[in-house]
């Protein structure tokens, strides 16, 4: 203990965030907030958590911002490599199947990720990798510390044949409703959608994020009020 300020210096701090993907009728939405905190230290209020790991297939990151960056770069190197011998883009799977493998090879390693993509064969899909290595295929999912604020609305909300637009709305919505309860999580909202004509990205800051009725008013809406 660092008698001089108070913490712990032996205990790893407390990291957060919130990402979340879903899979719609023709491709996937991908989202993510943008605040990167050590503890109650908020050490970057703009990160970028959403990572391409191919032309058509992303990471979400979340856990430790060094670790996760690391798993991108090596898989990105390996998917690069596995092109290569195919003569074209390896599938959504495949890709996940790596970052799975670094995950689980290198269990000291903090990451709880999302890989999600389109191709060809399968079309749009979402894959949850948990800390400490597996895969999951999900319609739609979510990590990160905020992520326990909105698991009930994904599941109420999420219906089989979603459009775009819908599915980006969701994203977004369920983004604002973590980053409204969630200490660690804030900033933007930052969204990429993969579908057959490519990767479209889209950020959101300031009054473009929804807010809720229990939220305080903003300074414009109050006003100065002089005594």
């Amino acid at each position: 203990m660092d008698p001089g300020c108070g913490w712990n210096l032996q205990v790893p701090p407390h990291t957060g965030t919130t990402v979340a993907a879903v899979a719609y009728d023709g491709g996937v939405v991908l989202g993510s907030d943008s605040r990167v905190s050590t503890g109650t230290y908020v050490s970057n209020r703009a990160s970028d958590k959403l990572t391409p790991l191919s032309d058509f297939v992303w990471l979400l990151r979340s856990g430790s911002a060094a670790d996760t960056q690391a798993i991108a770069d090596y898989v990105r190197f390996f998917t690069h490599q596995h092109s290569l011998e195919l003569t074209g883009e390896p599938s959504v799977k495949t890709i996940a199947t790596l970052v799975k493998s670094m995950n689980y090879q290198y269990k000291q390693l903090l990451g709880a990720m999302i890989v999600a993509g389109w191709d060809k064969e399968h079309g749009g899909q979402v894959y949850g990798c948990p800390i400490g290595g597996t895969i999951v295929q999900e319609n739609w999912t979510t990590d990160g510390s905020g992520s326990t604020y909105i698991w009930g609305y994904l599941d109420a909300t999420f219906r089989e044949g979603m459009s775009r637009q819908e599915a980006e709305d969701m994203v977004k919505e369920a983004l604002a409703l973590a980053m409204s309860r969630d200490g660690s999580s804030g900033g933007v909202i930052r969204l990429c959608t993969i579908n057959a004509e490519g990767v479209e990205r889209k950020m959101f800051q300031g009054p473009d994020i929804p807010t809720f009725w229990d939220e305080l008013p903003t300074s414009a809406e109050v006003g100065m009020v002089v005594g």
